[in-house]
């Protein structure tokens, strides 16, 4: 009873259920091609197949013609020129737009980190701009403050010279003084008292 089972099961299984299968290949997104019994447009059309689905290929291929196994799990034969080994628009298109969506989301980051950059750079400038004013006003005050020490010291050294000369005249207006008094005279000795 299992062997008229399993020989049951054999003949109603599909023929390409049992058979090798080559690789995973595409229809071509910008086709619609009819599934062929055999390897010409003359055999019967089991069914189509729509442009982007995948097929895996059997490996045996006639004249123009490809045998395959479509999406559905049916066996027969396309045109090989419109099978591709590129996935369809259809596969990559979701995968395309999550990369397309993953630029976007970087450009974004891009240009508010150059928007926080630029607003750092303006803040900064103005910092520059503000600590330059006061280095200037810093320089000025010290070339103020380096002028009035100069002027003291100036002025000190002109008062010790005003000082200096004033007790040098003093001292020549007493000397002159001093030697036009007239001078006590010495006792003679020989007067009496």
């Amino acid at each position: 009873m299992l062997r008229v089972l399993s020989i049951l099961i054999f003949l109603l299984a599909p023929n390409g259920v049992f058979a090798a299968q080559g690789p995973t290949r595409f229809i071509s997104d910008d086709v619609f091609t009819y599934i062929h019994g055999g390897p010409g447009t003359e055999f019967r059309i089991i069914g189509s197949v729509e442009a982007g689905q995948p097929i895996t290929l059997l490996g045996d291929t006639q004249g123009d013609f490809t045998q395959i196994i479509d999406h559905k799990g049916r066996e027969g034969w396309v045109l090989t020129s419109l099978v591709t080994d590129q996935p369809s628009f259809r596969e990559r298109f979701p995968e395309m737009e999550a990369q397309l969506k993953q630029a976007n989301e970087q450009l974004n980051n891009i240009t508010q980190n150059t928007e926080s950059t630029e607003e750092y750079l303006t803040l900064a400038n103005a910092k520059v701009t503000e600590l330059s004013a006061e280095l200037a006003k810093a320089i000025e005050e010290r070339d103020v403050a380096k002028s009035e020490v100069k002027q003291v010291a100036d002025n000190q050294r002109y008062y010790m010279w005003q000082q200096g000369g004033l007790i040098a005249g003093i001292g020549a207006l007493i000397g002159i003084v001093l030697v036009y008094l007239p001078r006590p005279q010495r006792r003679q000795k020989s007067r009496w008292m």
